[in-house]
């Protein structure tokens, strides 16, 4: 494997497979699939690495096929504003880009596999989570030269440890004890800036008859263009807009209107405090390195202020405020625990992954009496009696978001109105993946699993239907939280998401 200046840590890097170099190749590909950004991005770093020390120009190549599972105009449309972004940030170098958008499902096939024909090595985004590792594996056994993965996915490497964290405190103190000799290791915030490299040339002969490179009037992603695509239109667009712009100026928003509040009040649904920035995490359209960088410089931070004793705290290793404090928790320990995970088993979306104590408590009270039990369909509409569970399904449904405090909620719900563990965990797999923008992502994952057990601990007493597991209701949550706002908000679905977009 060639290093040429091992800017990128080598634990980062993975060879997918045998193949080597091709120094007589004509180019070096970035194939974009995770870290859908041109900044910060080690993956982007990497192929740059490898076309300055071959004297090879780089092709970036970000295609969006059709046919992956819950595809939707909610979900092409945040690609694609944010393959509109790259392709603006790319223009002006010497770098090419080419955005591919399959017309219909299939279409996409051999396109990568006719570009490698004349490439140098490929360059791919590390990714454990989704139709993604399944995706790199088959395409490594096709391709005749070495294709890379790259984790740019946390200030953790992947790879950094071998072992399964069970909980979020086991998980911090590990990262108070290791994450000081990687958090400074930053990719660059524009690798292309300095690029020496040459111009890129031709496309081989053919290949853009075959597979239309994407135009500008796809990439704005209007109601128009998105009917025209063989993807659910049943679920219409979210509220906000994807995109490198669109993160970025929700950072920014985060940084100086809500992070002061974040410690208090992330919690209260009418408050919004939360940072927003799950959906950009998800699709790459921001880079966790980035947020981070920010909170260091707004905060005046040095890596000399962290605590010399590692405790696993939530508060007071840092060094930092509180609100930035209880925001990296967030952001780094319970975000990247679900990577962890995704990146060392197969079957993290499965019953079997649960712990086993909470699959022994759920299945010995499997024969509890549901006080109701809704179907797939009930649910998906917000009909259950439930006025706040309906309000946070509404959201779901129509912002493409819910509250993170009220998702917890929503999914201890459905578990209970559900006749079996398993059914529920289709249902709210189901749901989450088919709505949320920020969903089909290892923190999703994390998130679903905890309301029924995953990182958390038995709790008593023990309860009908629950038995040990934590235990929420409505009742209680309206009693903490103040939602009568929210209720009223979201308490009925309104023509608002086709408005939005139309």
């Amino acid at each position: 494997m060639i290093d040429p200046s091992d800017s990128v840590p080598r634990l980062r890097v993975r060879a997918l497979n045998e193949k080597s170099v091709d120094r007589d190749g004509e180019y070096v590909i970035y194939w974009m699939i995770a870290n859908r950004r041109v900044e910060w991005n080690f993956s982007l770093q990497r192929a740059v690495e490898h076309a300055e020390y071959l004297g090879k120009p780089l092709l970036i190549l970000e295609a969006l096929r059709s046919g992956y599972r819950w595809a939707s105009d909610r979900m092409h449309r945040f690609v694609l504003q944010g393959m509109a972004d790259n392709r603006a940030a790319v223009a002006g170098t010497k770098v090419r880009y080419f955005a591919y958008v399959e017309p219909e499902q299939g279409a996409g096939s051999g396109l990568l596999e006719r570009l490698s024909e004349r490439a140098c090595v490929i360059v791919t985004d590390d990714f454990p989570c989704f139709f993604l590792p399944r995706m790199l594996t088959s395409a490594a056994k096709r391709l005749p030269v070495l294709l890379e993965a790259v984790d740019s996915n946390g200030l953790l490497p992947m790879r950094a440890t071998d072992r399964v964290f069970t909980t979020a405190y086991s998980f911090r103190r590990f990262l108070q004890k290791e994450l000081p000799g990687y958090m400074l290791d930053l990719p660059e915030p524009n690798p292309l800036a300095s690029a020496e490299i040459p111009e890129f040339g031709q496309l081989p002969r053919g290949l853009p008859q075959q597979w239309p490179e994407a135009t500008d009037r796809i990439l704005t992603a209007n109601s128009d263009i998105l009917a025209g695509l063989p993807i659910d239109h049943s679920v219409g667009p979210a509220v906000f807009d994807g995109g490198r712009s669109a993160a970025l100026a929700t950072l920014d928003r985060f940084l100086a209107d809500r992070l002061d509040r974040y410690a208090d009040e992330r919690n209260q649904p009418e408050n919004e405090a939360a940072s927003g920035l799950s959906p950009y995490l998800h699709f790459g359209h921001v880079s966790a390195h980035e947020v981070f960088a920010k909170i260091v410089q707004r905060e005046n931070w040095s890596p000399e202020y962290l605590a010399a004793t590692v405790k696993g705290s939530r508060e007071g290793w840092w060094g930092m405020s509180r609100e930035a404090e209880s925001f990296l928790d967030e952001l780094i320990t319970w975000r990247e625990l679900g990577y962890n995970l995704c990146s060392k088993t197969d079957n993290y979306d499965r019953y079997e992954s649960l712990p086993e104590w909470a699959r022994t408590t759920m299945e010995e009270h499997a024969g509890d009496a549901r006080p109701q039990v809704y179907s797939l369909e009930q649910l998906d509409a917000a009909e259950t009696h439930d006025e706040l569970w309906n309000a946070a399904q509404n959201q779901l449904v129509t912002e493409g978001r819910m509250h993170n405090y009220l998702r917890m909620l929503w999914g201890k719900k459905i578990y209970q109105w559900s006749k079996s563990p398993q059914d529920a965990l289709k249902v709210l797999i189901e749901l989450n993946n088919r709505y949320a923008v920020d969903g089909r992502n290892p923190n999703s994952y994390s998130g679903i699993f905890w309301c029924l057990g995953r990182y958390d601990r038995a709790w008593g007493p023990e309860r009908p239907i629950f038995g040990k597991i934590r235990y929420m209701t409505s009742e209680n949550t309206a009693r903490k939280l103040n939602v009568k706002k929210y209720i009223k908000r979201y308490g009925r679905r309104t023509g608002v998401q086709k408005q939005l977009w139309d």
